[in-house]
């Protein structure tokens, strides 16, 4: 899964594609229509894109900003690529809904469809898929002070409650995949504690979807050896090694800014001997 932000304030590449008045100018567009084919070029299965950054602590915008940022890009990489699988990350169902109008097939929402009363309706009736992941709080409120009486065991009660629910609202089961919500309302180690149950999570018997890419717990960890090597920090290498783990602990989906890197890093795995489950 390839991101595609056209946001202003993403924590790892907003404003690639948004003009200064938060508003996609036709040239944004394009220029966010050709980041998206070459993720598929380069072998991204889905495309998420999204309007609204969800970083700590980000300011929330309006519907009508967020459908005017990505309803013209899922339109026209659409007609562009008409095979192309997109999701819309979004939590708005009036998003959501206008993205559907538009091509989308996916709707991921950070809230597990408890964000918006209408979502859930929604994506039932569309028959759309859709990702349903964890976070604690919200963008604004998560970080302040995570905590869980087991990290591993709680997130997992709640995306086997979820994925009830989802069944229980008339959702399909093969339309559901679940998210334990890496960054989003998690410290650093419960961001480890959960990496390291991928298997455990993969056994829910529903596709997992793991949302790793460039985030803070990977430079934390890391710092020590950028700091005692005196270069920039880059984000790259320390993200490929964890899509290697949880790809060969059984994640189904990999959400992932650097989509060649990731392609080219499991396929060179699958050949020295790793074994993607």
């Amino acid at each position: 899964m390839g991101i595609l932000n056209v946001t202003p304030d993403s924590f790892s590449d907003g404003g690639r594609f948004v003009g200064r008045s938060s508003t996609p100018f036709q040239s944004d567009v394009q220029a966010a229509v050709q980041a998206g084919r070459q993720m598929i070029a380069d072998g991204a299965d889905i495309l998420d894109i999204g309007g609204e950054s969800t970083r700590p602590y980000s300011e929330p915008v309006d519907a009508a900003t967020e459908c005017a940022r990505v309803a013209p890009v899922i339109r026209e990489l659409v007609a562009a690529e008409p095979d192309a699988v997109i999701s819309i990350d979004t939590s708005k169902a009036s998003v959501a809904r206008e993205a559907i109008e538009a091509g989308a097939e996916i709707v991921n929402d950070v809230t597990g469809l408890q964000g918006d009363p209408d979502m859930a309706a929604l994506v039932r009736d569309r028959n759309v898929g859709v990702c349903v992941m964890h976070m604690q709080g919200t963008p604004q409120t998560m970080q302040d002070n995570p905590h869980y009486q087991d990290v591993v065991a709680d997130i997992e009660r709640y995306l086997i409650e979820r994925r009830e629910e989802c069944l229980r609202l008339g959702l399909q089961p093969d339309c559901i995949c679940l998210d334990p919500g890496i960054g989003f309302g998690k410290t650093h180690q419960h961001n480890f504690d959960l990496l390291r149950a991928t298997s455990r999570f993969a056994k829910l018997k529903t596709p997992l979807l793991i949302g790793h890419s460039r985030k803070g717990f990977i430079k934390h960890l890391l710092r020590p050896h950028v700091e005692k090597s005196g270069r920039e920090f880059d984000p790259l290498a320390g993200t490929l090694g964890v899509s290697l783990a949880v790809a060969a602990a059984g994640a189904h989906v990999l959400r992932v800014h650097d989509v060649r890197e990731t392609v080219e890093a499991l396929v060179m795995f699958e050949a020295a001997g790793g074994m993607l489950r």
